[in-house]
């Protein structure tokens, strides 16, 4: 039998995969550095790293203001699960116009101090980033059981660390698939049912 913690987990799992899969700056300079096998240790270190503290700092932040105000929960609650409705409609367009992930691995060579610097600016400088883990997974975390939470963004983590794992060791056998709209058109087709799936979540748990 599951237990509520390994849900949890799961939970934090599947929404963080939803949140972090797409097409976007820092996926393609992950696999950049996979393809051409540079410093891919340190580079996704620092975006697991730097994904950790951001959804921490959501959580923390967000659940310590919402169980003061069980008004400000309903309205993040609320707010949470419009978004989450918008942002499946978009990753529902996404598939219906499917794009491709493309990453050079040629040109010279970059150092380890540039590849870094490069990463950190891909993630701390996107204002996504902090939508997505700091506003939208916060919210979310907070709606769920105070017992719950932590293991909620425990999940979103190891989806943090998987997926850029995944990406930067797996870059060469990853390629041909992301190189392909077909494979797009399917990933975003089952995160749009992934985020409203969420919404309704949300909705029905208040």
């Amino acid at each position: 039998m599951i237990t509520g913690t390994a849900l949890a987990v799961v939970a934090g799992l599947g929404f963080g995969l939803s949140l972090i899969v797409a097409i976007g700056a820092q996926n393609a300079f992950v696999l950049r550095q996979g393809l051409r096998r540079e410093h891919v240790g340190p580079v996704v270190a620092v975006c697991a790293v730097s994904d950790a503290a951001l959804i921490v700092a959501g959580v923390a932040g967000v659940g310590a203001l919402v169980t003061r105000s069980p008004l400000l929960l309903d309205a993040i609650r609320y707010a949470g699960a419009a978004f989450l409705v918008g942002y499946g409609l978009l990753a529902a367009r996404r598939a219906v116009r499917p794009s491709r992930l493309a990453a050079d691995p040629g040109g010279e060579r970059t150092g380890l101090r540039g590849a870094l610097l490069t990463c950190l600016a891909l993630t701390w400088l996107n204002p996504h980033v902090y939508l997505d883990t700091v506003l939208l997974l916060g919210a979310v975390a907070s709606a769920r059981p105070a017992a719950d939470r932590w293991w909620f963004a425990g999940g979103a983590v190891l989806a943090s660390l998987l997926w850029f794992g995944v990406l930067g060791y797996g870059a060469r056998l990853l390629r041909p698939i992301f190189a392909s709209p077909t494979a797009w058109r399917i990933l975003d087709a089952a995160i749009a049912l992934t985020m409203i799936a969420i919404a309704i979540g949300l909705l029905v748990g208040g």
